[in-house]
């Protein structure tokens, strides 16, 4: 294990820039550039000791329990667990997918949140193709009653992860859409870029219309099943089903703070923010471990060399995989409390590339004081606004500032709500480096003494 991580650090090393000491404040980003171990004991801890932390179960609970000591004894004030109600749905075991005919053989599936189940005897049901949502779409009502739909999609690696836009429906919306056509199942091709034999999980909906079993096939039997159509001539293709999901009714989530306490509680704080909670197939490193670990590593790094102005809080949020639910409750518990600036870290750990903020225009001395700290670093500027993460809805609702700092996501969606979530994934060197622009953002931000304001 570490012969390899060692290996892939020497070979990503020569992306990251070498970074001069321009003056003293350049040490604590620089520093953690180097040799930051703050980040990796994160998520190489909460990997090891707990692992999968599905939203709602006594994972979560454990994860959260972590998290907490973790934050005390790395010297964060106000640790808190706030605990909220939220509906729970559980994957079940032992999911299948099998072609009876014409072509018998297995194939490999992961139920997709808030479907139901087929029970144990499973569904057996002709299979009907379709290209794309659209073509679903414009499927005739009723037209695909007694049968199962199976939705595909042409997604690609990008840097910036925008082609989860363009294939996410199929999860997101699909499954809902083939129900109110009379489906009695869904199975889609799995929303990710990987060639392996794993499912991509991930929540769907059903408005509107009563929940049906829904699951993903690995994107391998996908192009199996594909290539079934195009060869059966017209002959019915007939799948047997399992999926046996649960709704174990309310049950409770939490989420997790802490903070660096400032000079001046007068002046609104930073808020770093990622999301504790990950699906059950995988162990959360990438989805988000690493993100908790950097937003952590961060606040500590930028207090290093003196108490900021501001107080720097971290959020761990919990359940975003299955609704935002940590995002809205945070939102609603602290609303009347104003947050000067948020920023998430929730796509990976691989390298920090872009700069945006939604105050470019607005407060234009700050943002560029930004992007000229963190070029060192190989981040670019840009004339993005900023929109935030899923797990700073409170920024959003209180009309603040917000920065996104833009991770490389080629590799993002090969590991997105799979069972290779998993530590091993994570390059070192390339984590360091976010740690390192983080920090530097939030030593700036946490110093500012004007408002940041959009």
């Amino acid at each position: 294990m570490k012969t390899s991580l060692y290996a892939l650090a020497a070979l990503t090393a020569i992306s990251i820039p070498h970074i001069a000491l321009a003056d003293d404040h350049l040490d604590a980003a620089a520093t953690a550039l180097t040799s930051d171990t703050i980040a990796y004991d994160f998520v190489e801890g909460i990997t090891t000791e707990v692992g999968p932390r599905q939203a709602g179960t006594e994972a979560e609970k454990r994860g959260r329990d972590w998290a907490v000591a973790w934050l005390k004894a790395n010297g964060f004030a106000n640790v808190a667990d706030e605990p909220f109600e939220m509906p729970t749905w559980v994957p079940g075991k032992n999911p299948s997918a099998e072609i009876v005919s014409p072509f018998p053989q297995p194939f490999v599936i992961a139920p997709l949140g808030n479907s139901v189940s087929t029970e144990p005897e499973g569904i057996t049901a002709e299979v009907v193709e379709f290209g794309n949502v659209a073509e679903l779409r414009a499927a005739p009502d009723g037209s695909l009653a007694g049968k199962i739909a199976y939705i595909s999609h042409s997604m690609t690696p990008t840097q910036d992860g925008s082609q989860y836009g363009f294939a996410g429906p199929a999860r997101w919306v699909g499954a809902g859409i083939a129900a109110g056509k009379g489906a009695v199942a869904t199975v889609i091709k799995s929303v990710g870029t990987d060639y392996h034999r794993n499912p991509h999980t991930g929540g769907t909906s059903f408005r509107g219309v009563e929940a049906t079993p829904a699951g993903a096939l690995s994107l391998p039997d996908a192009a199996n099943l594909e290539r079934m159509f195009d060869r059966a001539n017209g002959q019915p293709i007939t799948m047997k089903l399992v999926l046996t999901p649960r709704d174990l009714g309310v049950t409770t989530s939490g989420n997790v703070v802490g903070e660096i306490v400032g000079r001046d509680p007068a002046l609104p704080p930073v808020l770093l923010a990622c999301h504790l909670d990950s699906w059950w197939n995988g162990t959360g490193a990438f989805d988000d471990g690493a993100g908790c670990g950097i937003v952590a590593a961060a606040a500590k790094h930028a207090s290093r060399d003196g108490q900021p102005l501001r107080t720097i809080r971290v959020l761990f949020a919990g359940a975003e995989e299955v609704g935002l639910f940590g995002s809205i409750e945070y939102s609603k518990a602290h609303l009347d409390e104003p947050i000067a600036v948020a920023l998430e870290s929730d796509f990976g750990a691989d390298r920090i590339w872009r700069f945006e903020s939604n105050f470019r225009d607005t407060n234009p001395d700050l943002h560029a004081k930004i992007a000229a700290s963190i070029a060192r670093f190989g981040v670019a500027d840009s004339s993005i606004v900023a929109t935030g993460g899923a797990d700073i809805n409170i920024a959003r609702d209180q009309k603040t500032a917000i920065i996104d700092l833009q991770q490389d996501g080629t590799r993002y969606f090969d590991l997105h709500h799979t069972p290779d979530d998993t530590l091993d994934k994570i390059d070192p060197v390339q984590l360091r480096q976010n740690v390192a622009v983080w920090t530097e953002v939030a030593r700036i931000l946490a110093n500012e003494p004007g408002a940041i304001k959009p």
